[in-house]
């Protein structure tokens, strides 16, 4: 009914906005008869610019989506049955271009007659794919002439054959498309097929039999499901709100087979392109090339917008549904700038923290917003936080702020004596001859901060995120004493990072540590940055910004950029590095190629080391406020282990950004190990 409906649909509404940009009213129908649902979205057309059904039971979703395409001037998409349709098409078309099968020749087994089944029957058909070698199965066995329980909807799909279970229509097939129940196939059946078997075993939650079965008997299969647990996940994510951008952009009147094979054909080729490394790091450890184990894109692919919008805006142009006529090449470059990287880091940023389980410990676990934050982390899978308080009090306060903790370490650090004396003796030995005595460590033990730095130090969390309540320095110093920095590193620096609308993201160094650094500490800045932006998946184009273009103004300031360019190249020739320039020519492609076509830069660049750090400081304050610039930091480079101290006084999404931070630095550290 529309109340159990209603959290799938506000989901939707979710995606919609998050992968497309559409804004989306979920809207329940206390009803079962079609005829009120066509009044209903009749009544609606003025108001909305498409409707997508969702959830409506067959045969009545078919008339409902029929009588509304006729009767409607604005899109009108059943998901259920068409972007299924949609996604197992592109799969397909991939996975016979694998196996050096045709369409045309290829005979397919469907199990379950439902909705999307129906409908990818149809779409195969569009494909190349003959009727006569589609065989469809429903629960009482194969779809066949002389059938008389059969609706109107299935009566066209019948076919002749003797074949009555699904058992004898799966032999010598050589796609199976499971779009029904879990256990529906065995492995008797699986090896039945024909060689480089195509099994689409797409029932969710379970499928109708799990890859690691198929494998078992069938070691030249190629497989599917609806799961993101395996290899090719077939989701309808990549459909629907790809197919709306691009109908609603041409204010189509409808969307026809045509956008929806133009969908499919966008899918499929994107899948054959080399996968960039922002979409790899989302996916760490999955097989990210062509191929039996990567037939589709990848859902977190930001690609996919400006692939199939486009395609589907052309199909409706060509077919005459579209009002609008777009420059497709300036159409496409404006859905760039819609969804470009920068916007996006966070989101991949996420995907790859929830395949750490990275420990990260907070010092100031009974502040309000860490709470918060924790609990958000939790719920999200970002991490596992380990708060430091004393218990009673962190759950107290979680209570009345309405969070759940439950599953979050607490710690309480006045508590752990035996673990606190060994945290100091640690200390004590590492600060012995710089003043430090054994009294002083012990009560520094007391302190959550260098309990946490002290957790951290001895493997007991993987991180550490704070300073929420102190000021920079209050936090750092603590962290360089029990944690120390990196070897080799002789100081540390902090940058942030800056996501414009329709910009590269941008990364502002050294931002929080050091007020006037020289050449060889500016050098070391810039290597820490550029090794972080790489192991986030961005190459680095570096840029040394001051008052001064190439010498054009001669300074001990301007001196010392250009010679930490020179420091630089020295230790990593590699890098993309230019400088002294000012901050607009390092950000303006054009100046820089007009006017010193001699940069080393290969684009604008898109990490600025600022000769001051109050130079820095201000410029990402000023751009925070009054730039849209959407910032997120700051990070800590050069620690011995992740350290990330927050700003003062921040908000939850801060924490949860820099969590998320520290948890993907965890992650690079270790895959450097």
């Amino acid at each position: 009914g529309p109340l159990a409906a209603k959290p799938v649909m506000e989901g939707k509404g979710v995606l919609f906005k998050r992968f497309a940009g559409i804004d989306v009213f979920d809207i329940e129908i206390a009803s079962e008869n079609p005829d009120d649902v066509i009044r209903f979205c009749e009544m609606l057309e003025p108001t909305v610019g498409g409707i997508n059904l969702e959830d409506i039971a067959a045969p009545g979703c078919f008339r409902i989506e029929q009588v509304l395409s006729e009767r409607l001037d604005i899109p009108v998409f059943h998901d259920d049955q068409h972007g299924t349709a949609i996604i197992v098409g592109a799969a397909l078309i991939n996975a016979l271009e694998i196996v050096g099968k045709k369409a045309s020749t290829v005979r397919v087994v469907f199990n379950g007659a439902g909705a999307s089944a129906l409908a990818t029957v149809v779409h195969l058909g569009r494909l190349g794919v003959r009727s006569s070698n589609i065989l469809l199965c429903d629960s009482k066995g194969v779809i066949h002439e002389g059938r008389e329980d059969l609706n109107e909807y299935k009566v066209p799909l019948a076919v002749k054959t003797k074949k009555r279970t699904l058992a004898h229509a799966i032999e010598d097939a050589d796609v199976f498309i499971g779009l029904s129940v879990k256990g529906a196939v065995n492995r008797e059946m699986v090896a039945s097929m024909a060689s480089d078997p195509v099994i689409f075993s797409l029932a969710n939650p379970d499928p109708e039999i799990l890859p690691e079965e198929v494998l078992a008997v069938r070691d030249d299969a190629i497989i599917a499901t609806g799961r993101s647990d395996y290899p090719n996940q077939v989701n309808n994510v990549l459909g629907f709100p790809f197919v709306f951008r691009g109908a609603l952009d041409v204010r189509a009147t409808g969307i026809n087979a045509d956008m929806m094979l133009a969908a499919t054909h966008a899918l499929a080729e994107l899948a054959r392109q080399q996968v960039p490394d922002t979409v790899r790091g989302a996916y760490e450890g999955s097989e990210m090339s062509f191929g039996r184990d990567y037939l589709i894109p990848k859902p977190f692919d930001h690609r996919v917008l400006f692939h199939v919008a486009p395609a589907v805006a052309k199909a409706a142009m060509e077919t005459g549904l579209a009002r609008l006529t777009l420059d497709l090449e300036e159409y496409e470059e404006q859905l760039r700038a819609s969804l470009g990287p920068g916007r996006e880091v966070m989101r991949w940023m996420t995907a790859r923290a929830r395949k750490t389980s990275a420990k990260i410990v907070f010092p100031e676990g009974h502040n309000d917003t860490v709470i918060q934050a924790a609990a958000r982390m939790m719920e999200d899978g970002i991490c596992e936080p380990i708060l430091l308080g004393r218990p009673s009090r962190v759950q107290e306060k979680a209570e009345l702020l309405g969070v759940n903790l439950k599953g979050i370490e607490i710690v309480h650090p006045a508590a752990c004596t035996d673990k606190r004396y060994e945290f100091a003796q640690t200390l004590f030995k590492r600060r012995a001859r710089r003043g430090l005595t054994l009294a002083e460590a012990q009560w520094d033990l007391y302190k959550p901060i260098y309990f946490a730095a002290s957790m951290l130090e001895a493997g007991e969390a993987d991180a550490m995120v704070a300073g929420i309540e102190a000021s920079y320095p209050e936090t750092l110093r603590p962290a360089l004493q029990v944690v120390g920095r990196e070897d080799g590193i002789a100081r540390v620096s902090g940058l942030y990072m800056l996501a414009f609308p329709g910009r590269e993201l941008l990364f502002f160094a050294d931002t929080t540590v050091n007020i006037d650094p020289d050449a060889e500490t500016l050098r070391d800045i810039a290597l820490q940055t550029a090794s972080f932006v790489q192991d986030l998946g961005i190459r680095p184009r570096v840029a040394m910004v001051s008052f001064s273009n190439f010498a054009s103004s001669v300074h001990e300031e301007s001196r010392q950029m250009a010679t930490a360019v020179e420091l630089v190249r020295a230790a990593n020739p590699e890098l993309e590095i230019d400088g002294e320039m000012q901050a607009d020519t390092a950000i303006d492609e054009v100046k820089l190629r007009e006017v010193y076509p001699f940069t080393h830069l290969s684009g604008p660049a898109n990490v600025l080391i600022f000769s001051r750090l109050s130079a820095a400081n201000v410029a990402y304050k000023l751009l925070d406020q009054l730039g849209g610039a959407d910032v997120i930091g700051p990070v800590l480079l050069g620690m011995a282990k992740p350290v990330h101290i927050l700003q003062r006084g921040c908000d939850v999404e801060d924490v949860l950004n820099l969590a998320t931070v520290a948890a993907v630095d965890w992650q690079a550290r270790s895959a450097h190990i």
